[in-house]
């Protein structure tokens, strides 16, 4: 081997050398406090990619933030529905009875076109409660979603003991639920609608006070935009109040 070729070795050598010096304790420093710009990239992509709490509201009571009570019914199909089978879906609350003649049956068109509005999201439905149990039964809550189209699988139209849909209307949702033998139909009932988020806790947009809405109006239309006193509809921010918590 000739001279030069060693001197080429050495210098190669001492380059590494000076190099390992220098620079591997920086790259120990860096790994030890976890400073990589690849796990830096890695961990905000990560970060990134985590669901952020839309700027809906928290319905709170007593400073905590209102939760749907532990409930069970049976459904349309005769299955018996918790409050666990909503668990991860976002849903929309509502007490109706199928003989209703005033308010339900254009709650019940508003809640078809929403639904409508979001098919093929597997993460949403509705929980319509009668409060007609005596009446409703599986099998007329069965013919009620045939007629109006009802066909999403998470839309359960439940019945079941009296006492317990009315303390869940009145308690749960401080939904106004009543039997009334001078109201049209028998019952007086609310005619709106909750919005429910995938972990079960009541949420709504702000008004321009900035005080929770609470609840959505179910009974007037888009098409028909305001009612006979000037109210305006509420179905469109309904709707994009549910777009927002899918992506949460």
């Amino acid at each position: 081997m000739s001279k030069k070729t060693n001197y080429s070795y050495i210098g190669i050598a001492f380059i590494i050398l000076v190099f390992g010096i220098y620079f591997v304790p920086k790259i120990v420093d860096r790994i030890t406090n976890k400073d990589v710009s690849r796990t830096e990239d890695r961990d905000y992509k990560v970060r990134d990619a985590q669901p952020k709490l839309s700027d809906l509201a928290f319905i709170e009571i007593n400073g905590k933030a209102k939760k749907v009570p532990a409930f069970s019914f049976t459904d349309q199909n005769g299955k018996t529905i918790t409050n666990k089978d909503y668990e991860g879906k976002v849903y929309v609350v509502e007490f109706f009875f199928t003989t209703c003649p005033t308010i339900c049956p254009r709650m019940s068109s508003n809640l078809v076109q929403i639904q409508n509005a979001f098919d093929g999201f597997e993460n949403f439905g509705v929980a319509s409660f009668t409060i007609n149990p005596e009446y409703d039964t599986p099998e007329v809550l069965k013919a009620y979603a045939s007629h109006y189209g009802m066909t999403n699988p998470n839309w359960h139209l439940m019945t079941g003991k009296e006492e317990n849909i009315y303390k869940l209307a009145n308690e749960g949702f401080n939904l106004y639920t009543a039997k009334d033998d001078e109201a049209e139909g028998g019952f007086e009932h609310s005619g709106n609608f909750a919005l429910i988020d995938k972990n079960g806790f009541i949420r709504s947009r702000k008004d321009t006070s900035g005080n929770p809405m609470i609840y959505y109006n179910g009974m007037i239309s888009e098409t028909e935009k305001v009612d006979d006193e000037g109210q305006s509809q509420e179905i469109t921010i309904l709707k994009e109040d549910i777009a927002k918590l899918l992506k949460e």
